[in-house]
């Protein structure tokens, strides 16, 4: 009887796991719009004035002096930062062209049209 216990929860679990698989690939295949021709960086900050110059120098370099040709764009989301993040960001964008930034609500309708360029 406990072995038929056992074995009704893993075949139970098992078929839940399958039912997750099956609607995590239907999301992707019917929800996301990217293009697979490149590479999009999308990075959400909040308040890092103190981290997010060395951390998007770090990013820049190795796209700028590296191999990375399939770099489209990067996209920085700011979710409200009241420090100089945004400033910080601003003034990086200015340096580098394929920097954008934008606030979350723009984050998602450009990704929701990237495929339809």
């Amino acid at each position: 009887m406990l072995d038929f216990i056992i074995s009704g929860i893993i075949w139970t679990l098992a078929l839940y796991g399958l039912i997750e698989i099956i609607k995590t690939i239907y999301y992707i295949c019917t929800c996301t719009k990217l293009e697979s021709n490149g590479i999009y960086f999308i990075i959400a900050v909040k308040n890092q004035q103190e981290k997010i110059e060395g951390f998007m120098r770090s990013i820049l370099f190795r796209i700028v002096y590296g191999k990375e040709d399939n770099v489209k764009d990067i996209i920085i989301t700011d979710l409200g930062s009241t420090d100089n993040t945004r400033d910080i960001i601003q003034k990086l964008q200015s340096d580098y062209k394929f920097i954008n930034l934008v606030d979350w609500k723009t984050c998602k309708e450009l990704i929701d049209n990237i495929g339809k360029k």
